[in-house]
């Protein structure tokens, strides 16, 4: 039985045939080291036909379907003009080996031409791939490399561009920042107190806040300007007069040192950015608040927005997390105590990332753990409600927090929660009645929902036609032929009114009626 190869390369298919190799009795090991060999390669594996690609684009393309196992026109094109035809009914005198498997059972379902993959198929095509630019004649010896280099570019670039539609990876990087920005600002706040207290040491215990510690330290500037004319700026900035008023009243009594000026714009600069830093990070907040919106609103609705996204973050994307059981995400964050505790043969950790839920603080002691495992449980369904479903919606997110909450009132006051399959099949019914009602609309947002009179007259031209039709049938039989289903409504109505004006009949006017 005749061997052929096919080899996929850079610059285009090639496909090669292989005489005189008896494939049982072969050695994988004998194969490998005789495949170096180009002078006994060479009188074993011939060059059948090779056919390039087009353009650079049509190389991209059949290598996207090779890698996702499909068999393009192109390819199938080239099989069939050079292998030799399989005949209906007769086994085939060849067989054609490749390198991945779902490629060969596609070929082998499309075109009936059967195909193998095993080891002795990849070594063989290992050997074509090291001596491909031999085989191929008038092929320059730099041609290859570029085409192969080009090739790698724009396939690497095609992958990374699917991962535009995936938003998780902005969630991810906007939670990093969110917790880098937090212990930035409270460094420099604390930065901000301390250098400030050596001219005001009074203020620190006045304002508690670092916002509003540098805002009130950038307005006071100097202190022994600070009078009675800017109460009214003090009070709108700390949003209380008496508070204000204790502010001017400790300057009056200060015991700090006085500064230069120059040491002063220098706090008032590093105040500024300190405001500006806790500025951005509200806006940065907005902003993972708007993604998960959209991302997972459900798994947002039902644990909150950030540690969402920090499930997401540790998990690594949606689609990870959605894998995830949730005997999994019920520990995750807390994979160092887990292996310590396995380790040592102690108490395993009852929860992670998801304690920073306000469900697992409200719960008691004892409850804890229990809280925690069937919190996990409804944020793994979230998660994965999230990953695949089409249209986004917080309907599950909601009702699995309702569920949570009667969890908590289960575990106090011993109130019987609902049946998670109750709760679903109602959410269902909610969002499918949903979707029936809202009308369809175009691109422009305008809807095709018809008004009332134009669908009452197509229904009245409906039943016109149906009368039409009868009326026409009637004619042909006879007059026999009527709607049936009109009839039986006529007789059940008439006997409906004759039962109640008219009493009941006795047994000879019942035969009389029958007959």
């Amino acid at each position: 039985m005749t061997l052929y190869l096919l080899y996929e390369s850079a610059s285009g298919y090639g496909l090669f045939s292989a005489d005189g190799i008896d494939e049982i009795g072969q050695n994988t090991e004998a194969v490998r080291t005789s495949v170096v060999d180009l002078n006994r390669f060479g009188k074993v594996v011939k060059l059948a036909a090779f056919t390039p690609y087009d353009s650079a684009l049509d190389a991209l393309n059949q290598c996207n379907a090779i890698s996702e196992g499909q068999m393009t026109d192109e390819l199938r094109n080239f099989l069939e003009l050079t292998l030799p035809k399989v005949k209906e009914g007769k086994k085939p005198k060849f067989s054609l080996g490749v390198a991945e498997p779902k490629l060969g059972s596609h070929i082998s379902e499309v075109t009936k031409i059967p195909c193998q993959s095993n080891e002795f198929v990849l070594e063989l095509i290992r050997g074509i791939r090291l001596h491909f630019d031999r085989f191929i004649e008038n092929l320059k010896p730099g041609d290859l490399e570029k085409a192969q280099l080009g090739l790698g570019h724009s396939y690497s670039r095609a992958k990374v561009k699917f991962n535009v539609n995936r938003v998780d990876n902005m969630v991810i990087q906007a939670i990093f920042l969110l917790d880098t920005l937090d212990k930035d600002i409270n460094s420099f706040s604390m930065r901000v107190r301390e250098w400030y207290s050596w001219h005001f040491p009074e203020l620190v215990k006045i304002v508690n806040d670092n916002y509003l510690y540098a805002k009130v330290a950038k307005y006071v500037d100097d202190k022994a300007q600070l009078s009675e004319d800017k109460l009214s700026g003090l009070t709108d900035i700390v949003g209380d007069e008496d508070k204000a008023k204790e502010i001017i009243e400790a300057a009056k009594a200060s015991m700090g040192q006085d500064l230069s000026p120059i040491d002063l714009i220098n706090v008032k600069q590093f105040a500024q950015r300190v405001m500006d830093l806790a500025e951005y990070r509200k806006k940065l907040y907005d902003y993972l608040v708007s993604k998960m919106s959209d991302i997972a609103p459900n798994l947002a609705a039902l644990i909150g927005e950030v540690v969402g996204a920090r499930l997401i973050s540790h998990a690594g994307s949606l689609t990870n997390l959605a894998k995830c059981p949730s005997s999994t995400l019920q520990i995750l964050g807390a994979e160092k105590a887990l292996f310590r505790a396995l380790k040592t043969h102690g108490n395993t950790p009852k929860y992670g990332l998801i304690f920073h839920s306000s469900f697992i603080g409200r719960a008691s002691a004892k409850n804890k753990g229990r809280m925690a495992r069937y919190l996990a449980n409804k944020c793994s369904i979230a998660s994965r409600l999230d990953c695949f479903l089409e249209t986004s919606t917080t309907a599950f997110g909601e009702k699995l927090r309702e569920q949570v909450e009667e969890r908590l009132d289960f575990y106090d006051k011993g109130v019987a929660p609902r049946k998670n399959i109750d709760v679903m099949k109602s959410v269902i019914d909610t969002v499918e009645s949903k979707e029936e009602d809202e009308p369809m609309a175009d691109a422009n947002g305008n809807s095709h929902e018809e008004p009332k009179s134009e669908k009452k007259k197509k229904k009245k031209e409906k039943r016109k036609q149906q009368d039409d039709e009868d009326q026409e049938m009637a004619d042909v039989n006879g007059g026999e032929v009527e709607d049936g289903t009109a009839k039986k409504k006529k007789k059940k109505k008439s006997k409906d009114k004759d039962s109640e004006d008219t009493p009941a009949p006795t047994e000879g006017k019942k035969k009389k009626s029958r007959t």
